[in-house]
């Protein structure tokens, strides 16, 4: 029976993996994966030999017609990313739509992310929040941080070390110093951190300790600033 599973993967410590994860990997005819370097890892830790496909950002619209086709000849797939979810921030999406376009079964297991441990570590209110992802390098990011800025939920998005200190002066220029951030790195990994306070006290932290790893940042929305500011 045709069948598309999408299958989250360890963002660091390798025992954060379902049984049924490791399971379907190994009862798949075939696994899409991201970086098939990096993805052999955790075939080899867990003995899962099924055979991989390199699927990512790069050649995902040249290779999804081909894909679909063949699921539709009645294969079992799973698509993996090099961490985490597929399709949160990463390849999956264009075949999830084709899938259910052609009417092919689409599954997604339960499985590790970034995005709620860091929301959860922050402290910070999340009946609402707004996940903004990775923010553009140049054109567009000014316009983006603006919109953060005036965003009445809690706000978590993804940075890179070489960027975490640009984010958060960009941050302090639209709303000052004041509003209430967290950023996380190294999440399940034996070096994890994560640095709340203040914008001016977190960008000193990191001024003064050089950033390592890729980050999770999570920033108080506009209602909550207002709320504690009164």
């Amino acid at each position: 029976m045709s069948k598309l599973y999408l299958v989250p993967t360890p963002i660091g410590n390798l025992e954060d993996i379902t049984y049924r994860a490791v399971r379907i990997l190994n009862e798949v005819d075939l696994i899409l994966a991201e970086d098939t370097r990096t993805s052999s890892k955790l075939l080899r830790h867990y003995a899962i030999e099924t055979p991989m496909r390199s699927f990512h950002a790069h050649n995902e619209h040249k290779t999804v017609d081909r894909i679909l086709e063949e699921l539709e000849a009645g294969h079992t797939y799973a698509q993996i990313s090099d961490a985490g979810s597929p399709g949160i921030s990463d390849p999956g999406f264009l075949l999830v739509r084709g899938c259910i376009e052609r009417g092919i079964e689409v599954e997604s297991l339960p499985g590790p992310t970034a995005v709620i441990p860091a929301l959860v570590l922050s402290g910070m209110s999340l009946d609402r929040f707004i996940y903004e992802g990775f923010l553009p390098q140049k054109k567009g990011r000014q316009t983006r941080v603006k919109a953060i800025a005036q965003h009445d939920a809690t706000t978590v998005m993804y940075e890179s070390p070489h960027r975490i200190v640009k984010l958060l002066t960009q941050l302090i220029e639209e709303c000052g110093e004041e509003r209430l951030v967290s950023a996380s790195r190294e999440i399940t990994k034996l070096h994890e951190e994560t640095v709340r306070g203040s914008l001016a006290e977190v960008k000193a932290h990191f001024e003064a300790h050089a950033p390592k790893g890729e980050f999770v940042v999570v920033f108080q929305g506009l209602n909550a600033a207002q709320k504690s500011s009164r």
